[in-house]
């Protein structure tokens, strides 16, 4: 940027003694004088808005102009530079940094009227405020209007600093089309550097084009332009993304060859896919050549290697991995804790999770909401509601505030153990802390309400719940205890008003459905229903809860053939028995038939051999 003249300064100077000087005709304050100088100054660089432009309009033939406007008609002019220039380019950078438009194409109405020189750096500010508005487009336009309407040249900045905002706003194929139009054209004279295939490359990656993205790395020598660590990271990254993970190890191999030296980041691209691969053998032999080529394993390195680890269930591993890491003086963050925490908790190990918390404690930090959610959900699943309890008590002592997905847990944990007025006080207790509550707060209330005969409770919390809470699972639960109850109107009533909401029954819907309609007598109407149910699949299939229904239904009526024949249905559509379908069998085969028959063999023959 152009710095200021000393003429330009000696002129502001001396406009603000001759000012002082006539101090004695004047009935304000030397201080008030100087301040009116220089407002009068910056007040007419900056473009005003239509109110000042109303309020203080520029008289034109005033015998003494604006300090401002003596300064830019008298300035001597400095090579290509002349006094003026740097309050300019400093007006578009103050106005490029808050997005204001409409004053910057006054800014640059004023310079073309006055003839003064744009720099391109003046319009890379100006396409970066348009990247920061979401307004690409604008970015595209003013590019082409560079060197027609402004004669400012263009050269591969301005064209990168476009193509950057394109690709920042999500828009590849566009990004796509502006290269090739502006590279393809002769009279544009841009040859496009490292940055610009980094950039193109990258939206071909993100468009899945990987083909076409190794096309144009190959091409890029011929061009004069060596790949660099974003290159070979970005092609990689786009070859994992696709599976193609051998070559993307192969591009590894060439870059080292080539002397480009891989950074964390390239190797956290292929760590990354090997771990979701499950070659964790592979992975690990990529962190020794990390240490190999002096590149050091970062936080993310190790997460990712820890979260494989966790998918593969090994856990131990996982643990030691982390003392590992902390021993390398790389700091576990709280995706590092929650990985490994996660990973004990669903192997059934939500004890093992809580001292895994204790070392997070002990190192100085604190875990998260997410973490305390987690444990407290491994804790109740276990059944030690007691220990649950405790690791809730010891967060809120230690300033944790919980937030909807952990009192959501706490409420859904003590509904399961069949403690829904417990569960409730805490769902007051969340109300009154201002904590937003979701469709999951309300159904695990109305299913711990429902599975302890307190119908009324659950249905008052139905009647209190939002409209746009009510999802498909919330309809499911009330159905499913109105059925329970023996209160079928209702449940119809409710099935009719999921219905009419565009809501589609799940299988538990239908289920309680089916089971309602038959333990009223309306036999032929439950299987009408289910007979519906099978046109829904796969969106919505029976399972074996489903079956047992019709099972002991055909079975109490003593029709046996039909429930076998719907057994054998059953067992086509990849569906298995399980204990309370032998059990139901078994026992109509030694109640229902004369002479009782044992059904070993039976079950031997169709279920034993399922299981």
């Amino acid at each position: 940027m152009p710095k200021c003249s000393t003429y330009y300064s000696k002129l502001l100077c001396s406009s603000i003694q001759g000012g002082l000087k006539k101090l004695s005709l004047c009935p304000i304050s030397p201080c008030e004088l100087l301040t009116s100088s220089l407002h009068s100054h910056f007040s007419v660089l900056a473009i005003p808005s239509n109110q000042a432009l109303q309020t203080e309009p520029v008289n034109n033939d005033e015998t003494e102009p604006p300090i401002s406007n003596e300064i830019f008609k008298k300035g001597t002019k400095l090579g290509s530079y002349k006094s003026g220039d740097s309050t300019f380019y400093s007006l578009i950078e103050n106005y490029a940094k808050v997005g204001d438009f409409r004053s910057l194409e006054q800014v640059l109405d004023r310079m073309k009227r006055e003839r003064r020189v744009f720099i391109e750096q003046s319009f890379i500010l100006m396409f970066r405020a348009y990247g920061k508005a979401h307004l690409p487009n604008k970015a595209v336009e003013l590019f082409y209007r560079m060197v027609d309407e402004f004669q400012c040249r263009r050269t591969v900045k301005s064209f990168n600093s476009v193509l950057n905002v394109i690709i920042q706003e999500g828009h590849y194929s566009h990004a796509l089309e502006f290269y090739s139009h502006v590279v393809g054209t002769t009279g544009m004279n841009i040859s496009p550097n490292v940055l610009s295939f980094n950039l193109i490359i990258k939206s071909m990656c993100k468009l899945r084009l990987v083909d076409r993205a190794v096309e144009v790395f190959r091409e890029m020598p011929h061009r004069n332009c060596t790949p660099d660590v974003f290159t070979y990271s970005t092609l990689m990254d786009g070859l994992c993304k696709e599976k193609r993970i051998d070559e993307a190890v192969f591009l590894l191999d060439e870059m080292q060859l080539e002397g480009c030296i891989p950074s964390p980041v390239t190797f956290n691209v292929l760590i990354d896919a090997l771990c979701k691969k499950g070659d964790l053998g592979r992975a690990a032999k990529l962190v020794d050549n990390m240490f190999l080529n002096g590149c050091v394993p970062n936080e993310v390195t190790y997460n990712t290697l820890i979260h494989g680890l966790c998918l593969k269930g090994k856990l131990d591993k996982a643990v030691s991995l982390l003392d590992r890491m902390v021993s390398n003086k790389c700091v576990p963050n709280d995706v590092t804790y929650g990985t490994i925490i996660n990973g004990l908790v669903k192997q059934g190990r939500a004890v093992d999770g809580t001292r895994v918390l204790m070392s997070v404690e002990e190192r100085g930090n604190h875990a998260n909401e997410y973490i305390y959610s987690v444990l407290l959900s491994g804790l109740f699943q276990e059944g030690k509601s007691e220990d649950a309890m405790r690791l809730w008590k010891e967060m809120l002592e230690k300033g944790c505030k919980p937030n909807t997905i952990v009192y959501s847990t706490l409420i859904n944990g003590l509904c399961r153990e069949g403690k829904p007025d417990e569960a409730k006080e805490v769902f007051s207790e969340m109300l009154s802390n201002s904590c937003m509550t979701n469709s999951f707060t309300y159904s695990s209330l109305m299913r711990g309400f429902f599975q302890t005969g307190q119908s009324q409770k659950a249905i008052l919390l139905w009647k209190e719940m939002a409209n746009n809470m009510r999802n498909e699972v919330c309809y499911s639960i009330l159905i499913h205890g109105l059925c329970e109850d023996g209160q079928l109107n209702e449940a119809l009533i409710a099935w009719q008003q999921m219905l009419g909401r565009g809501y589609k029954p799940d299988v538990v819907a239908y289920s309680s459905m089916i089971h309602g309609l038959c333990n009223a007598g309306l036999v032929e109407q439950g299987l009408k229903l289910f007979n519906e149910m099978l046109c829904q699949e796969p969106e919505c299939q029976p399972d074996v809860i489903t079956y047992n229904i019709l099972f002991n239904v055909f079975c109490k009526q003593s029709s046996i053939s039909l429930a076998i024949d719907h057994l054998n249905r059953m067992l086509d559509r990849g569906c298995d028995p399980d204990s309370v379908t032998c059990d139901i069998f078994l026992r109509s085969l030694r109640e229902k038939l004369d002479p009782p028959q044992d059904g070993r063999e039976f079950l031997n023959e169709l279920v034993c051999p399922a299981i």
